[in-house]
């Protein structure tokens, strides 16, 4: 790649390289219509790892939680063995019947707050897409001034120096 050919990545290099790669092919500028194409691919393979490094991070998230839900689980498991051996048979069955009531409620109280957890994802779910949205628009009406700024600066260019022209 010569020092030309250098490009810019990011979002920025996939919103210039497509303008300029049709400039290059337009004004049979191989060099430009490269570097633009560069830009393009450059852009989508930094886009590609971002995500994939996302969903390494999020993988491993859930393998903690679920390495950490199966410890409280064992050790919840190995408490409640302990407490049936100890106690006498009467309380033993006035705590399982009290166990059984506390269960349900924790298990309604559980399931209101996690129906309240969906719908609050749902949300922001929701409120995401809409921003992904008007980002969306707000990338492609800069993209098309880019593109019109473009035009201009290559006229200007056209303007100083016909000779350039191919």
């Amino acid at each position: 790649m010569s020092e030309q050919e250098k490009v810019a990545g990011g979002p920025l290099g996939k919103v210039v390289g497509r303008p300029k790669q049709f400039a290059g092919a337009v004004l049979d500028r191989g060099d430009l219509e490269r570097e633009g194409k560069l830009q393009e691919v450059q852009a989508d393979t930094e886009a590609e790892v971002a995500a994939k490094a996302a969903e390494a991070e999020r993988r491993g998230r859930e393998a903690e939680i679920e390495a950490e839900r199966a410890e409280v689980q064992a050790e919840r498991h190995e408490t409640e063995q302990g407490a049936a051996k100890i106690e006498a048979e009467e309380e033993a069955e006035r705590r399982r019947a009290e166990e059984v009531r506390e269960a349900a409620n924790r298990a309604q109280v559980e399931k209101a707050a996690a129906e309240r957890g969906r719908l609050a994802s749902e949300d922001r779910a929701a409120a995401r897409r809409r921003q992904a949205a008007a980002e969306k628009g707000a990338a492609k009406r800069e993209a098309t001034e880019l593109e019109r700024e473009a035009e201009r600066a290559e006229a200007a260019a056209d303007a100083i120096d016909p000779k350039e022209k191919s």
